[in-house]
């Protein structure tokens, strides 16, 4: 299969820079997988959908403000002419770094997008914060198969604490906008509990407190696993033949509480119904074997 066979045109004009401020209000295109017809509805009319032994699958992480901008030191950059007046101000120039996922706690090592990467080589100091006050420090320490950087910050007590204080939402890249503090809860679902995403599981953000309140009082049985939305979709595809492009791991969550009603429903032949991409993939990958969804964790 390939790559271009997926290109069509799509009108700048159409693609949405601000959300509904009611999330349920997006439209909805209904496929009746009978007949072939197609309703157009509301997403809000979502559960009168559903069948009462329906058992709907959530994946509960959440976005964090991963987009740290900051500068770097210029220890590890070719030394310049002392006559070259920008010298110094151009090696410690601004630089942005997307942190994609946490490899390691002890030491706080993690796998990120680097901007200018040509000029963050192994190394490099990092500084995030104020300058003279920089409330996070990092050194690269690696480099990964499409350019990442592997960085490990420096020690400091409530890490998470000063991420969220420094950090920005990282926004998809079709959003042509600087993000706002209102994004920090709205490009969450609003059943996000577990940090760890760059980015937000979309299928998910047209739900509403009162669409699961609708969903509960019509029986709808219900179940939460959690895949941390990583590094694969900001990285475009680089090969031609879509099946010669190399997938990076993301990490996940399944425990005995959710698997428990999935296989049980898979049992009885009631329909499982995964919501986005990202809880079809987990739930695959942790059916692959038996075609039962196995309990546990990993990448």
């Amino acid at each position: 299969m390939l790559v271009s066979e997926f290109a069509y045109a799509l009108p700048a004009d159409l693609i949405a820079q601000e959300p509904f401020a009611d999330r349920s209000a997006s439209r909805l295109l209904r496929l009746n997988r009978q007949t072939g017809g197609l309703t157009d509805a509301s997403f809000r009319d979502f559960p009168d959908f559903l069948r009462s032994d329906d058992l709907v699958v959530f994946n509960n992480t959440r976005v964090f403000p991963a987009r740290l901008y900051g500068r770097r030191s210029g220890s590890r950059a070719q030394p310049l002419s002392a006559h070259n007046p920008a010298s110094r101000e151009f090696l410690r120039g601004q630089i942005e770094v997307l942190l994609t996922k946490q490899i390691s706690r002890e030491p706080n090592e993690w796998e990120c997008m680097v901007r200018p990467g040509r000029k963050i080589g192994l190394g490099e100091r990092l500084f995030f914060g104020d300058v003279g006050t920089d409330q996070l420090a990092a050194e690269v320490v690696g480099r990964e198969t499409f350019g990442e950087r592997r960085i490990r910050f420096d020690p400091v007590p409530h890490f998470f604490e000063r991420i969220e204080k420094l950090g920005h939402v990282p926004l998809p890249p079709y959003i042509s906008r600087e993000d706002r503090l209102a994004d920090r809860e709205r490009y969450q679902t609003v059943y996000a509990r577990e940090r760890g995403s760059v980015a937000a599981p979309t299928a998910g953000l047209h739900f509403t407190p009162e669409i699961l309140v609708h969903m509960k009082d019509r029986g709808i049985e219900t179940a939460e696993i959690t895949l941390h939305v990583g590094l694969g979709t900001f990285q475009p595809v680089r090969e031609e033949i879509v099946e010669e492009h190399k997938l990076h791991s993301e990490q996940f969550s399944i425990s005995p509480q959710a698997a428990e009603p999935i296989n049980r429903a898979l049992q009885q032949k009631r329909r499982v119904i995964a919501i986005g991409t990202t809880t079809v993939r987990t739930l695959e990958y942790a059916a692959r074997e038996s075609g039962r969804v196995e309990p546990g964790e990993g990448e």
